[in-house]
């Protein structure tokens, strides 16, 4: 009879009702693991205001010890989270390389003490940006090795005075990347933005595309548009075939990353992001490129993307490559990719 009042009591009731909700949580969560990981990612805060320098425990990386395991730690032990962003005067790239004395010519680096979980390939369409890229090489080159990543940049430079087409570049370092390793994670990196906080790991998810760079200082670290892809996007080798890579045609500035976004839900995938808190960048200033003006067909383009994504991609692109050259810091690749003049002067 006491059980039965104790029952009937609105303290009980609400203590029960709360214990249900509590267990449908954890069922839809995945159990305690994925419980723990919502609790703690919902109290992760970083202080900005604070940053640490770029280079901070870098050379700590060779003394780790990790003669226990084969394995880099799931989460590497070197992470500081919010980092200092240096926008102006770049070094030379001879003292970056100076600073960088574990990167192995080409670009290419892997931790010293353990074998990585993860090899992720950086791929940046340039042309005619070197202090940008003197200023992206100095700060992303500590900042993956403290993530403990087996990484390596590649440029991929637009030879000639073509307008600048970067998603077609973008399709070129994939192939020239995939031909060179298998790695399992490619970044897809602008050359003017630089990350501010190491636990924006550079690491792909296993189903879904991912946008990295969804609080930029240029939106006032707000992300400007639900399906915004711009600026540095990860994925897969699966899943940037499964969506035929970037589109080929779009000549200057202005809708490709649109069209990208367009065929992550038409070949039956999501954007998925990092935290507002964790996805933090700052872009580098300049002013409109000379042959990369605004791109005046994109919106003609983007009506196109449903009827025309199968066939305009990754299966399409034609280029060649003239040279491949290893330097100190990154891996050079001059490619030549036509014009965007062509079919019409060939029809």
């Amino acid at each position: 009879m006491q059980f039965g009042r104790g029952l009937d009591s609105p303290c009980t009731l609400v203590l029960l009702v709360g214990l249900q909700l509590a267990f449908l949580l954890y069922l839809s969560l995945g159990g305690f693991g994925g419980l723990a990981s919502v609790l703690l990612h919902s109290r992760q805060e970083f202080d900005y205001s604070r940053p640490h320098d770029v280079y901070t425990n870098l050379s700590l990386e060779a003394a780790l010890d990790s003669s226990q395991q084969k394995y880099c730690p799931l989460v590497s032990p070197l992470l500081v989270g919010p980092v200092s962003v240096r926008l102006s005067s770049p070094p030379s790239l001879d003292e970056i390389w100076k600073k960088n004395p574990l990167v192995s010519p080409g670009g290419l680096y892997r931790p010293p003490g353990c074998e990585s979980r993860h090899r992720t390939a950086i791929i940046i369409p340039y042309r005619d940006r070197l202090s940008h890229l003197r200023s992206l090489l100095y700060h992303l080159h500590p900042f993956l090795q403290r993530q403990q990543l087996h990484y390596t940049i590649y440029i991929v430079h637009q030879a000639g005075n073509s307008t600048f087409n970067r998603a077609k570049l973008l399709n070129v370092g994939v192939r020239e990347a995939l031909r060179e390793e298998d790695w399992d994670c490619l970044f897809l990196h602008d050359v003017d933005l630089l990350p501010e906080n190491d636990h924006n790991t550079y690491t792909c998810h296993a189903q879904f595309p991912t946008h990295l760079s969804v609080a930029m200082d240029k939106f006032r670290y707000r992300l400007p548009y639900l399906q915004y892809f711009g600026g540095v996007s990860a994925v897969t080798p699966e899943q940037y075939l499964r969506m035929n890579g970037f589109p080929n045609e779009y000549w200057g500035w202005g809708g490709e990353d649109d069209d990208i976004a367009a065929r992550v839900r038409l070949s039956g995938m999501k954007i998925v992001r990092p935290s507002v808190e964790v996805g933090h960048y700052k872009m580098i200033k300049h002013h409109g490129d000379t042959g990369n003006e605004e791109n005046p067909h994109r919106f003609d383009l983007l009506m196109k993307t449903r009827r025309n994504w199968r066939a305009d991609g990754l299966n399409s692109l034609t280029y060649t490559l003239l040279s491949k050259d290893l330097e100190p810091l990154y891996t050079n690749l001059s490619v030549s990719i036509g014009d965007s003049h062509r079919k019409k002067a060939s029809g």
